[in-house]
């Protein structure tokens, strides 16, 4: 644990030293540079870490509702009974691991899936790259989110245990110790198949379904090429998009999650416009590609 901490201090300082670069720079950073990747990392910790900690009550209560139904039979009655019994301030049970988690799981989730993106791109070719996109988005958002799930999993087993066992740990403080001194270095990664099998493919189509929705809007909804689109503009289309790219489910689920996704979507996007990151046009047919077909403008 001490060795992790230490890791996540040099990521951190790393981090903040390109963000403070770019801040001072006139110029943008190169597109697929360590400070572009640096930057989208960043963009992931703050769109991941952020959201996840805000809905740590309704994540509170909804985990003990899995546990324990016959005690939490209903969300209404989960809050009533934690706030009975915890007071306000149990609500808040278990934000550490999550801030931390999510956060190193945005760091992976999106600085990776640009690394992979545009590494997947090169590998294929340019034209290979058009024709096959989803499944380049596809492979890319897989290929992360694997990474970004062993990232999660110690900070994702520590809040589980701290919001669903009374009396267990108060804190990430007592729990972290106390589960490595119980059952070793295996109690943080139990749950990483887990996490596997449902993040890897909600991920994917997430980020499917979000390039794609992006594409269509701005070929037939936004009147004008995004480089012609202020920076305003632009957010709204991407905040658009990644709530579209969930439109599936019950209402509650487009309600909670649609807005999740699109608040990091939102956030992770605007990361990128505030410090000038290059932002690539939706992917158009290359002219090598179009001759080939006989595809004349």
């Amino acid at each position: 644990m001490v060795l992790a901490g230490a890791s996540w201090c040099v990521l951190s300082v790393s981090i903040l030293y390109c963000v403070w670069s770019a801040l001072d720079s006139d110029v943008s950073c190169e597109f697929g540079s360590k400070k572009y990747y640096a930057l989208c990392g960043f963009g992931g910790i703050l769109s991941c870490g952020i959201t996840h900690t805000a809905v740590v009550p309704l994540d509170l209560v909804k985990c003990r509702l899995q546990v324990d139904p016959d005690k939490y039979k209903s969300i209404f009655k989960g809050f009533s009974i934690t706030i009975k019994e915890d007071g306000m301030r149990g609500l808040a049970k278990g934000w550490a691991p999550t801030f931390i988690g999510y956060s190193m799981q945005g760091l992976c989730k999106f600085g990776f899936y640009e690394v992979f993106k545009i590494t997947y791109s090169d590998m294929i070719g340019e034209e290979n790259t058009y024709l096959w996109r989803t499944s380049l988005y596809l492979a890319a958002s897989a290929s992360a989110e694997f990474f970004a799930d062993i990232a999660l999993a110690p900070m994702e087993a520590c809040k589980v245990r701290i919001q669903t066992q009374p009396g267990y740990a108060n804190n990430l403080r007592q729990c972290a110790p106390k589960m490595f001194a119980e059952e070793g270095l295996w109690a943080f990664y139990k749950g990483v198949v887990p996490l596997w099998m449902r993040q890897i493919p909600y991920t994917m189509m997430k980020f499917a379904c979000f390039e794609r929705t992006v594409e269509l809007l701005y070929k037939h909804v936004v009147p004008k090429p995004r480089a012609d689109c202020s920076k305003g503009e632009q957010l709204v289309v991407t905040f658009v998009a990644g709530y579209i790219g969930v439109w599936k489910g019950l209402v509650a689920r487009i309600i909670m999650i649609g807005t999740l996704t699109a608040l990091q979507w939102f956030i992770y996007d605007s990361v990128k416009v505030y410090f000038r990151l290059p932002r690539p046009p939706p992917p158009e047919m290359p002219e090598s590609l179009k001759k080939k077909l006989g595809i004349t403008e």
